[in-house]
């Protein structure tokens, strides 16, 4: 099912220059952007705000995530450590985040106010560590370590192995029997270094190509 191109740019030069490297070195994923058009370039705002739409995400649909997003969003103050660490549980329900979630937003909030977390000192660790430093804070899994660091830090080789759509998306491209589980997804990744996150990247266009489902970032409002 074709979708209009979202209102996203296009990778930058950089990146683009490292797309055709990773197809040349997997042809078969040559055919997304053949089929779906050109790769939008979706990023996130990085620090705290983007952990926190990680969290958002976990576990739900898009269509939830971007809701509950967009009313987390226009909340005064939730998008600032200090400022959400101050605001009433009341207030983090009623936006929509469930109460585990409430918990790990101000898990979060307190790793950034008390300086465990802060987006220099992420951006200077490899991904490894980074993931790492990330996934020590309660409630964020691997998943959302790997998804900021893929949007909002923009990294070229993390791979979120744990996500269904990039697995249903590898499953129906490269023509498996089903979809992969994270470990079996992470070893045909392998394939991919030092371009996981592009191919990643790609896996998601391609998902969302055969869906027609949106991602969180281009529904509308």
């Amino acid at each position: 099912m074709a979708m209009a191109e979202p209102p996203f740019p296009h990778p930058p030069a950089a990146m683009r220059t490292a797309l055709d490297a990773l197809v040349r070195q997997d042809p078969r994923l040559a055919a997304i952007e053949a089929a779906a058009g050109p790769l939008p370039w979706r990023v996130r705002t990085p620090g705290f705000p983007g952990l926190l739409q990680a969290i958002t995400g976990q576990q739900i649909s898009n269509q939830a995530a971007h809701a509950i997003w967009r009313r987390l969003a226009a909340t005064p103050g939730a998008l600032d450590p200090a400022g959400l660490s101050a605001l009433p549980d009341a207030a983090l329900l009623a936006a929509g985040l469930s109460r585990p979630k409430v918990a790990h937003a101000r898990a979060l909030a307190a790793a950034f106010v008390d300086g465990r977390l802060s987006e220099p000192a992420l951006r200077a660790l490899d991904d490894d560590a980074a993931v790492g430093a990330i996934t020590a804070i309660r409630g964020l899994g691997p998943w959302t370590a790997e998804v900021y660091l893929l949007f909002a830090q923009e990294r070229a080789d993390v791979f979120p192995a744990g996500d269904i759509a990039v697995a249903g998306a590898a499953a129906h491209l490269l023509g498996l029997a089903e979809r992969p589980g994270p470990v079996a997804l992470r070893g045909l990744a392998e394939a991919w270094r030092p371009h996981r996150a592009l191919a990643a990247r790609l896996l998601w266009h391609h998902w969302r190509h055969i869906t027609g489902r949106p991602s969180m970032d281009e529904l509308p409002g």
